[in-house]
């Protein structure tokens, strides 16, 4: 039995053993299975956040804020070492499991660590989302410094959360399996690796089950995350979606949106 199987079925025998009486609450449970200036960053006023969902911004579930530590934790010790994987990449089999929720609440927590930057990259070039998370308007983004008609200053956001800067899509194309495969993404992603040795870069990507993009992105970065959604993908879409990207290094595997009851303050897992 696969650990993802492992953990799908724990959460079920969880669920099958909780007290009928107590009312249910939605927490997210992270589930890691193995497999520019700081100072100027800081002085940056914070973006206002008013979407519970995310939660690393000081907004929504306190509960759901420690998963997110906890995650980072998990993060930080897989990929610090003899050499820093500071290039991640998160994905999922489908859309709606909350892959663009978990890199950008991952981001910011990990942006708010003394140690670390964080640059947030928007590579969903089908249908970007962070920026309207975050609310703002960029004019120009990643598929700009891709084609050359914007730079990669000119492309990026201090958001003030922590020390995390969001490069943006820059709109939606349609060949961006080919775009992301693209040898001046694969020099983008050498440069953003290299060019802060502190600096965490994680990419947001299209599901895997639909399109290619993250497969070919993959290729390139340290790691990848993978968000399972309760309820949402079949064991055998998962399994798909994995073997899809078995030449990547898989650092584990987030388990997303999870009923838990709560009882005088204790989480049942």
């Amino acid at each position: 039995m696969s650990r993802i199987e492992r953990a799908i079925e724990e959460a079920a025998r969880a669920r099958q053993q909780q007290p009928a009486a107590e009312p249910a609450t939605l927490v997210p449970v992270t589930r890691l299975v193995r497999a520019g200036n700081p100072e100027a960053l800081l002085a940056t006023p914070p973006l206002e956040i008013h979407n519970p969902l995310i939660v690393a911004a000081g907004e929504g579930d306190l509960a759901a804020r420690e998963e997110y530590k906890k995650l980072r934790s998990l993060v930080v010790r897989q990929t610090r070492g003899e050499s820093f994987a500071n290039t991640l990449l998160v994905t999922s089999t489908f859309g709606e499991e909350g892959k663009s929720i978990t890199a950008l609440n991952l981001a910011i927590t990990l942006a708010q660590e003394y140690d670390h930057t964080v640059l947030l990259v928007d590579a969903d070039l089908r249908r970007p989302a962070l920026h309207r998370y975050l609310g703002v308007q960029p004019e120009v983004g990643l598929i700009q410094c891709l084609d050359g008609s914007a730079t990669l200053p000119q492309a990026l956001i201090k958001t003030g959360l922590g020390k995390l800067v969001l490069l943006p899509a820059g709109g939606s194309v349609s060949n961006p399996a080919e775009l992301l495969g693209s040898k001046r993404m694969l020099e983008l992603i050498d440069e953003l690796k290299h060019r802060y040795p502190d600096r965490y870069i994680i990419f947001d990507t299209p599901p895997t089950l639909p399109f290619a993009d993250a497969q070919v992105l993959a290729a390139g970065v340290d790691g990848v995350l993978f968000v399972v959604r309760e309820g949402v993908a079949t064991l055998g879409d998962i399994k798909e979606s994995l073997s899809s990207l078995q030449r990547a290094r898989l650092l584990g595997v987030v388990y997303n949106d999870t009923l838990f009851p709560r009882k005088k303050g204790i989480y049942y897992y």
